[in-house]
């Protein structure tokens, strides 16, 4: 189902954006992965080759901070302060139960990762027009990229800012101390010095792609006349479908795809 929040809006960005004057934000999980897909921390948490101890540690974490991300009644700075209370003790699990390059390797082997409809085509239809994209995500840039390239289609045009595990030359995981993105911070003004800011310059318009309300900061703070938001909503539709429709230009529910998309961005 494809709800349009502002047709008119719409067709006036469609009638003036073009390749060569577009910049993209992407989120990863639940929007360039497909939402019945696991996401990137949970790709880590595979039980062959991490065990059981790490599986059952991260789920614990998940269903008790898991709703609370998902919650728009929730205060924003309680919200936040629980997210990175989540993200640091994932963190911590990883290196307890010693991650390796080569582990992290395996798990992206024997996931269940999968790529949402249409992404693939539509990834290297970015790539063919030379139009720009951030995958701007909460989740592990390791896992990301690694997966993206197993996949075929992490081309040239791609930057990825995300949570990057580093590791030590003998492959095993260096304890996580870089500054946490997640879904509340995820903000590419907020993100310090980066040489691609340099190019979004000389973009006139934005387009933001996700999968949360917090997604549309992505872009920084940019005037909405000059912004398409896409929203992919894929859980508790029917609670969550109007504050989808009052931040997303196009929302879009259910079994949706890129498919469904590609007209209004390229």
């Amino acid at each position: 189902m494809i709800y349009l929040n502002n047709e008119k809006k719409i067709n006036k960005l469609r009638e003036k954006m073009n390749k060569s004057n577009i910049y993209i934000f992407m989120d990863y999980d639940k929007t360039i992965t497909s939402n019945k897909s696991e996401d990137s921390w949970d790709t880590i948490a595979n039980r062959k080759v991490m065990g059981e101890e790490l599986a059952n540690g991260l789920n614990g974490y998940y269903q008790k901070y898991g709703p609370i991300e998902l919650d728009y009644t929730i205060n924003i700075e309680e919200k936040e302060k629980y997210i990175i209370e989540w993200y640091q003790k994932c963190m911590e699990l990883y290196y307890t139960y010693h991650l390796t390059k080569e582990k992290l390797k395996q798990c992206i082997d024997n996931s269940n990762l999968e790529l949402r409809n249409g992404v693939k085509d539509f990834l290297f239809k970015l790539y063919k027009n030379n139009i720009p994209v951030i995958i701007l995500s909460a989740g592990i840039g390791n896992v990301i990229e690694q997966f993206l390239k197993k996949e075929e289609c992490f081309y040239d045009n791609m930057t990825i800012i995300s949570n990057f595990i580093k590791f030590h030359e003998n492959g095993k995981m260096i304890k996580f101390s870089d500054n946490m993105t997640h879904t509340l911070n995820k903000n590419i003004d907020k993100l310090g010095d980066l040489k691609i800011k340099e190019e979004m310059e000389t973009k006139e318009y934005r387009i933001v792609i996700g999968d949360l309300v917090e997604d549309i900061n992505m872009m920084g703070n940019y005037p909405d006349n000059k912004a398409l938001k896409i929203g992919f909503l894929n859980t508790n539709v029917a609670e969550n479908l109007g504050i989808y429709i009052k931040n997303f230009d196009i929302v879009l529910s259910e079994d949706s795809n890129f498919y469904d998309i590609e007209k209004y961005v390229i």
